[in-house]
């Protein structure tokens, strides 16, 4: 990788004597070289295995499009001074063991000088005991866990709304519009576990009932036989803890076999422009999924989602996860504006400020983004909107999903 702005060794050299005449080369003229140099940012992401969806929808994408940026304008802003970003990334394969095998040696003998983080409630779970030990504040932008919050590692933070706003959301949502019954599916690891978990407390004293409740493993390949137990009980209320695969698999067959609830919600993935894409035979309309924000939430995520869809060729970044990775990297970016690269003063900066994004303010108590509600969206007419709580919807909530196509 190329350092364009690095002293050529014979520059080098005479810098390092210019610098002994007066104070000493060892001890200044390594830390001015230092700083002169790329700011080398660090990560691993799925771009192989089951996590790649996710991971090249909501995330490597922001990193690309924000290290672009960031050079264009000269460099990322360090207290005053513009560096160049070199990304030092590579295939975590989505695997665990990769993983933290990737952010040891990151972090521990290469010792970059920022990290990023990698996709999912899992690889996160792994890596951020790293992140504390090692002293690099880390903003996850698709990590869902209370175990993470309850671990109160100081310098990690999640971005996203956490099982229990979320849940109590879509509860909310469905007791304000008369739902009576619901009926759940979840998959069989950290992310859905933590959600039905947070759904059966958020639906205790509700009024409303579940009639059905069933886990899946991970890689299913057909959820048919328990839709169409599902379809029997006659929910109110169908609510999906999914990934991509498992949120459109669900999704098709819910009408092959006919199951069309007044409120459909399917978990990770809704928001992704490929769900409504895939969707398309079948009707994406009507569908209530994970969604935060659009290009109507503010004037920053209008530009954010400009800039992105042009520079991936009309991919559009999903109403979810990618706003929230977008506004990590926003306070980043500010972060390191304010303090530069220390990273216990950046891990401070971060834990102690309000933060303006493009999904509004964000403010950490402990771990916990608790400044952005738990939120719902939907799919109307090729958007998804943000429809509860009302007080950040983007447009009304359709109470009725229309019959699929």
């Amino acid at each position: 990788m190329s350092h364009p702005m690095r002293p050529n060794p014979s520059n080098r050299r005479q810098f390092i004597r210019g610098a002994a005449a007066t104070v000493g080369a060892m001890s200044v003229a390594p830390h001015l070289i230092a700083q002169s140099g790329p700011v080398r940012v660090g990560y691993a992401i799925a771009r192989t295995g089951p996590w790649t969806g996710g991971a090249q929808v909501s995330q490597e994408p922001n990193y690309l499009l924000w290290a672009e940026q960031q050079n264009a304008a000269g460099g990322l802003d360090i207290k005053g001074v513009k560096r160049p970003i070199e990304l030092i990334s590579s295939d975590d394969r989505s695997e665990v063991e990769t993983v933290v095998r990737t952010y040891e040696k990151l972090m521990g003998s290469d010792k970059v000088d920022l990290v990023l983080p990698p996709w999912g409630s899992n690889a996160n779970f792994a890596v951020a005991p790293l992140a504390n030990r090692f002293g690099y504040p880390f903003l996850a932008p698709t990590a869902l866990s209370r175990r993470l919050v309850e671990m109160k590692l100081p310098y990690f933070f999640l971005l996203l709304q956490q099982p229990k706003p979320m849940c109590d959301a879509i509860v909310d949502m469905l007791k304000a519009n008369g739902a009576k019954t619901a009926a759940c599916i979840y998959v069989d690891d950290l992310f859905g576990l933590e959600n039905y978990a947070a759904l059966k407390v958020a639906l205790a004293g509700s009024g409303i009932q579940l009639v059905q409740d069933t886990s899946y493993p991970g890689g299913v390949k057909d959820l048919s036989p328990t839709l169409r137990s599902i379809k029997d009980k006659n929910p109110d209320a169908f609510i999906g803890f999914t990934y991509p695969p498992d949120t459109i698999l669900a999704s098709r067959q819910a009408k092959e076999v006919g199951f069309n609830p007044k409120f459909f919600y399917a978990s990770v993935g809704t928001a992704f422009q490929l769900y409504r894409n895939v969707m398309t035979s079948a009707g994406a309309e009507g569908v209530l999924g994970m969604g935060s924000w659009n290009a109507k939430t503010s004037p920053g995520a209008k530009a954010y989602f400009d800039a992105h869809t042009k520079k991936f060729g009309g991919k559009e970044p999903d109403r979810w996860a990618s706003g929230h990775c977008w506004a990590g990297l926003e306070i980043l970016t500010q972060g390191v504006k304010q303090v530069g690269l220390d990273r216990k003063a950046l891990r401070d900066y971060i834990a102690n400020t309000t933060h303006k994004t493009i999904i509004g303010d964000v403010k950490f108590t402990g771990s916990e983004n608790t400044a952005t509600p738990g939120t719902v969206g939907q799919w109307q007419n090729g958007e998804m909107e943000v429809v509860w709580p009302q007080k950040v919807a983007t447009a009304k909530l359709n109470p009725n999903k229309p019959a699929w196509k």
